[in-house]
């Protein structure tokens, strides 16, 4: 009997946002594909639970995949599990999560902490709509390409950052997106949980001049929409005008093109019938 791969969101910093049904899982599967496996023996000993790992990240996920992929297909039972925060976003198992779903082995997930919508929700910025962008590449052109892409975006955007490379980063998106609200946030669930509100230019010069410590997500304004263009009275009329000469009575052609523009409905009603 085939088995199943769990993926199991692990706290982002407070242990005590594992879940009871994360902790049930680890106790039941057979093994657990781990980041760092030294970091995820800390949460387990915490929880008292003993369980044999296998290291999977970046850099070794291909041909370790297909050993988990094939210890599953066996009958085992494994939970993927990341340093902190939810597993296959912005991150290597979801390239274990589509080699089972490929195989048709079944993708259970036990949903936990994730980074980037904590820091959405207490950002301060319209939530709405929000896009998660991860990490700008340090490769220049893709860079230079990612920022591009995102000038016009309206809504929110969310990014993740290492302190080492906060002060470029807040650097390029001033560059590129010009002075906009920002929140900055790190220790998320921890202690030291900070969010610093602030402005791309206040950021972009704070930390230029100085080094911060741990992790930060970033979230970004979304681009004003843009102005319209004021139409004259004149252009108002034309504009009803097609709408009469389409078979729309001049009192409802008038009401119509009053809604589109800052017009009174009256002044062109008047304009249509040359009064």
């Amino acid at each position: 009997m085939t088995g199943k791969l769990f993926v199991v969101g692990t706290p982002i910093g407070n242990l005590s946002d594992f879940s009871p049904r994360a902790i049930e899982t680890l106790e039941s599967v057979d093994f657990i594909a781990a980041e760092d496996t030294r970091v995820t023996l800390k949460l387990l000993n915490h929880f008292e639970i003993k369980k044999p790992m296998v290291s999977y990240f970046e850099h070794n996920r291909r041909e370790r995949g297909e050993m988990i992929l094939e210890r599953i297909k066996n009958g085992e039972n494994c939970a993927i599990v990341t340093d902190a925060g939810m597993p296959a976003i912005s991150d290597p198992g979801e390239d274990l999560v589509n080699l089972c779903l490929n195989a048709g082995i079944k993708v259970e997930a036990v949903p936990g902490p994730t980074a980037f919508a904590t820091a959405v929700a207490v950002s301060g910025l319209p939530s709405g709509r929000f896009t998660f962008e991860g990490f700008l590449s340090v490769n220049k052109p893709s860079r230079k390409e990612h920022l591009e892409s995102i000038v016009d975006e309206r809504r929110t955007m969310v990014f993740y950052e290492a302190p080492h490379k906060l002060s470029a980063t807040l650097r390029d998106f001033y560059k590129y997106l010009g002075d906009r609200r920002i929140a900055l946030i790190k220790e998320l669930t921890k202690i030291h949980e900070t969010v610093e509100r602030t402005t791309l230019k206040e950021a972009s010069e704070k930390y230029s001049n100085e080094t911060p410590k741990g992790e930060f997500v970033i979230v970004i304004e979304g681009s004003k929409e843009p102005e319209k263009e004021e139409i004259t009275l004149e252009e108002a009329v034309k504009l009803a005008k097609k709408l009469v000469e389409s078979g729309m009575a001049v009192n409802e052609a008038s009401k119509e093109i009053a809604k589109e523009t800052k017009h009174k409905k009256g002044d062109i009603y008047k304009a249509l019938l040359g009064e």
